[in-house]
């Protein structure tokens, strides 16, 4: 959801105090305007403590990095619109443990948001490109300045056989309502010998649908990993749904859909061609 622009600019505001659990603004808004400010941070998950010690909206989980995330992106992810949420630094933390990306190694992040996978891996030297479908968010990772290359646009419509090299590695938080399916999209992008770490839902772990039972099947023929996350892993980020990391490593001739696999497959022959 989007965040008002007279609401971004209090939060925004230099006198505005974001730390740990709480925001706290210690200047006087008119009543209309802190209403709109209240929704937000309770659609958020704060709560107001009016106590003399306190004057805060109080949050049960450390809201900085989520919330200057939010403001970077200018819109948060409101509990009624189930999307984007910012992947957590203790969760990047176990992707970049998973990934164990070395000086030079290419990586793509689909669905980047503003940089909150990006930027770790950057910083341990990776050569990062990123794909995000929301204009403001592309703008804040262009602004982050880390990533190599932002290509706006929606990930499940680049084709893997357009791009000259395959990455590395693919490091990714996809929407959950279609994480398979952006999960075997991405595959297209790695290069054999790589590895992806992705995010999912843990339901991906027990559900019974066709799709689901076919992918977990494609896991174990890769022996793909399955790391359980803690059950609050993502309550920085406002949201209580429980989540796995898949960490899969694409070894040449293995059974994953990598880049190499696409470019392995017989091209159709039109039967109908002029002789």
């Amino acid at each position: 959801m989007q965040i008002p622009g007279d609401v971004h600019a209090v939060l925004a505001d230099a006198r505005t105090i974001i730390r740990g659990d709480r925001v706290q603004i210690p200047f006087e808004l008119d009543p209309v305007l802190y209403k709109r400010v209240n929704v937000m941070l309770q659609d958020v998950g704060g709560r107001w403590d009016g106590r003399k010690a306190v004057r805060a909206h109080v949050f049960p989980f450390p809201v900085e990095d989520f919330l200057r995330a939010c403001l970077a992106a200018g819109e948060w992810p409101s509990k009624f619109e189930q999307g984007w949420y910012p992947t957590p630094p203790r969760v990047v933390f176990d992707m970049l443990e998973h990934a164990s990306i070395r000086v030079g190694h290419t990586v793509l992040e689909p669905s980047a948001g503003v940089g909150s996978i990006a930027k770790p891996a950057a910083e341990q030297m990776g050569l990062v490109d990123c794909v995000e479908l929301d204009p403001r968010r592309a703008h804040a990772l262009r602004e982050l300045g880390t990533a190599r290359r932002v290509i706006e646009g929606d990930f499940l419509g680049l084709d893997p056989l357009a791009i000259d090299e395959p990455y590395d590695r693919v490091l990714m938080n996809p929407p959950f309502s279609n994480a398979i399916g952006h999960v075997m999209h991405a595959l297209g992008f790695l290069r054999d010998g790589g590895t992806l770490v992705a995010v999912l839902p843990e339901s991906v772990t027990w559900n019974t649908d066709r799709t689901t039972r076919e992918f977990r099947e494609l896991v174990e023929r890769a022996e793909g990993e399955w790391v359980p996350l803690p059950a609050d892993a993502f309550k920085p980020s406002g949201t209580s749904v429980r989540t796995v990391l898949l960490s899969l490593d694409a070894e040449p001739g293995g059974p994953l859909p990598t880049h190499g696999w696409h470019q392995r497959q017989p091209q159709q022959l039109d039967l109908f061609a002029a002789a």
